[in-house]
């Protein structure tokens, strides 16, 4: 079915959902990969607060993020790898998804700030558009 699965998570319960969702149809294939993208979106007051002593609490807050579907992976035995990005999160997913030749991406239809989708028309509607490979949005 499908060997190369990429999932993007931002911690949101559709993001969670969406895991979820890639841990089971990866399961179906044992040797179908799954790769979990974290995009991180900083602005300058961000990367300020990063380097103040903030770096410890933003990789927990990460590790927090992604541990849903670390434990989901596991429990399916699923191979796995997790990268986390740091730019604006649809053209990061999408140059992930069209150079890395996979054959699904999956993603939760809302993330965690409800205003990006006013202001930016929402980062799964970006990802459908742009993909090269299908794309299941998860809600």
């Amino acid at each position: 079915m499908y060997k190369k699965i990429l999932v993007a998570v931002d911690g949101s319960e559709n993001s969670k959902r969406a895991g979820k969702h890639a841990a089971h149809l990866a399961a179906i294939s044992k040797d179908t990969e799954v790769t979990v993208v974290y995009v991180s979106d900083f602005d300058e007051d961000s990367q300020e607060k990063v380097h103040d002593g903030g770096q410890l609490e933003f990789e927990l807050s990460r590790k927090k993020k992604m541990q849903s579907i670390r434990e989901q992976l596991e429990l399916n035995e699923t191979f796995y790898k997790i990268e986390v990005m740091h730019g604006r999160p649809a053209p990061v997913i999408i140059e992930m998804a069209n150079e890395g030749e996979f054959d699904l991406v999956v993603i939760g239809s809302r993330g965690l700030n409800p205003v990006s989708k006013i202001l930016l028309g929402g980062v799964s509607q970006k990802v459908v558009n742009h993909s090269h490979c299908p794309v299941l949005v998860v809600k």
